[in-house]
């Protein structure tokens, strides 16, 4: 027998019994009675929906009405139908245009939301580095005020245009060579028999690590510093060349910079330290060599002996005259107390130059070429006395062991060459990994350990020639090495920016 609603007299399509009245009504009606009233509507007793009991029944087909049956009734409805879905579809269509705008625009929204991102990341950055400068230079502010400077040598008159006539090695300079090379041999001999009691031992050289790395020293603009030297008197003060075409003089213990040398009008690729007096040397491509007064800034001589860029330097023991190379394939030997140009000699091959070096007793000297040779000159006679070729490719740098017997060379062929200057020939090759650039050498004071700058920077124990340590910190190729006092600290830098010393912690 069917059910039939209590309420509605119709036959319910989800049925549902009361446990009070046992009446069956229709699920949604009775709900919505229970909803106003709360109670049973036969039995009057209370009652809540979830106490109402569902009673399991095969689905009613409602049978469709008769006015539904005819043809025109069916056309209707097909009609009816067809409207609602064409309703719906351009309802669909509103809906999807409106969501597209809402992504495009929040697409929008997200790439301007990436590019301040970026920019505030840039100016972060910038920032960062602006207070990494400012620290170093806070050293600055209590310099002294510049003071007024003779007329530099070479602009006076205005000669900074054309190179400096020749005044000629007079017989009072060349003895005065001589006896401080005398000097020298005297000196060194008596050092030969003994260590220094503080030069650092081979263990722990192999113990050290980075105790310290210094990004500020030069502009972030124009990155890549590409000389180093260290004050020998001094070995907390450090001389860096950049790419920003400025020197700077760093201060490592107090971590601030003494001095900033601005007037090169291109990059500075060689800086000298004085080792007795605060006064600093500088070569650039721009084909002057500058000599700066550390305290004011100043230059105090602008020397132009050559018509190319300055590819080399090296002050002579005596620390009052400066010998320079150049790719206009001469070299020259210059007076720092006058400013005047003493002599300067074509090479014999008429190749351009691409470093130099004096020997430790000041009376010879090295050049390196850009056609693979090394050549060793006699500074009173002004010739080429001895020549060392075996490289491949222009050489990038030499140095002199202060125990005068050793010349360590590298070029671009990825390799160091080890010459016995008594012998005049090549004992030892160092060779290193396939496309290793060498960019600098410096053996340290004693003459005990080798620092090699490149690719990375190494450090090689003398005479056994016996790789120490390896430091891998740069981000860039390395340019400079080199040792503090008695190798207590090792310092380089790189065209990363950074000038990184080296230490046992």
């Amino acid at each position: 027998m069917a059910l039939v609603c209590a309420l509605t007299n119709e036959v319910p399509e989800t049925p549902v019994v009361s446990p009070y009245s046992g009446a069956v009504f229709e699920k949604r009606v009775i709900e919505k009675y229970l909803l106003e009233n709360g109670c049973d509507p036969i039995s009057g007793k209370e009652l809540k929906p979830e106490e109402l009991i569902e009673i399991k029944t095969p689905a009613v087909v409602k049978p469709k009405p008769p006015s539904a049956t005819s043809i025109p009734a069916t056309l209707k409805t097909m009609q009816d139908e067809w409207d609602a879905l064409m309703i719906h579809s351009f309802t669909q269509r509103q809906q999807l245009q409106t969501t597209r705008q809402e992504l495009s625009h929040a697409l929008y929204q997200h790439d301007a939301a990436c590019r301040v991102i970026a920019r505030l990341n840039k100016e972060v950055a910038a920032a960062r580095e602006a207070l990494a400068t400012l620290k170093p230079q806070a050293g600055i502010a209590n310099a002294p005020t510049a003071i007024p400077q003779p007329a530099l040598a070479s602009e006076a008159g205005g000669a900074a245009a054309h190179p400096m006539e020749q005044a000629g090695m007079s017989a009072e300079v060349i003895q005065k060579l001589q006896d401080k090379a005398t000097v020298l041999t005297q000196e060194r001999k008596k050092r030969g028999r003994t260590v220094p009691e503080d030069l650092v031992t081979t263990d722990q050289v192999k113990n050290f690590l980075t105790v310290a790395s210094h990004p500020g020293l030069h502009s972030a603009s124009v990155p890549g510093i590409l000389a180093l030297d260290i004050n020998s008197a001094d070995h907390s003060k450090i001389l860096t060349g950049g790419n920003d075409k400025n020197a700077t003089v760093f201060n490592k213990d107090t971590e601030q910079m003494v001095a900033i040398l601005k007037g090169h009008t291109k990059k500075i690729t060689k800086v000298i330290y004085h080792p007795n007096e605060d006064t600093v040397i500088t070569g650039s491509p721009d084909m002057n060599i500058r000599i700066w007064h550390v305290p004011t800034s100043q230059t105090q001589l602008l020397l132009r002996c050559h018509e190319g860029p300055v590819t080399g330097l090296s002050l002579h023991p005596t620390g009052d005259y400066l010998l320079s190379t150049s790719s206009d394939k001469h070299w020259a030997f210059s007076d720092i107390r006058t400013g005047r140009l003493l002599t300067k000699v074509i090479d014999t091959a008429e190749v351009g130059l691409t470093t130099a070096q004096f020997h430790p007793d000041g009376l010879i000297f090295g050049t390196g070429t850009v056609d693979s040779q090394v050549k060793i000159w006699d500074l009173k006679e002004q010739s080429n006395v001895a020549n060392f070729p075996g490289h491949t490719g222009p050489i990038s740098a030499i140095s002199f062991s202060e125990n005068g017997y050793y010349l360590a060379t590298a070029a671009d062929d990825a390799c160091v060459k080890l010459w016995d200057l008594r012998k005049l020939k090549n004992f030892k090759t160092i060779q290193l990994d396939d496309g290793y650039e060498v960019k600098d050498l410096c053996f340290d004071q004693s003459g005990t350990y080798l620092a090699i700058a490149g690719s990375d920077v190494r450090v090689y124990l003398c005479k056994q020639w016996q790789e120490l340590k390896v430091f891998n910190d740069h981000t860039a190729l390395a340019t400079g090495v080199r040792f503090g006092k008695h190798a207590q600290y090792l310092a380089s830098t790189s065209m990363d920016r950074t000038l990184k010393l080296y230490a046992i912690e």
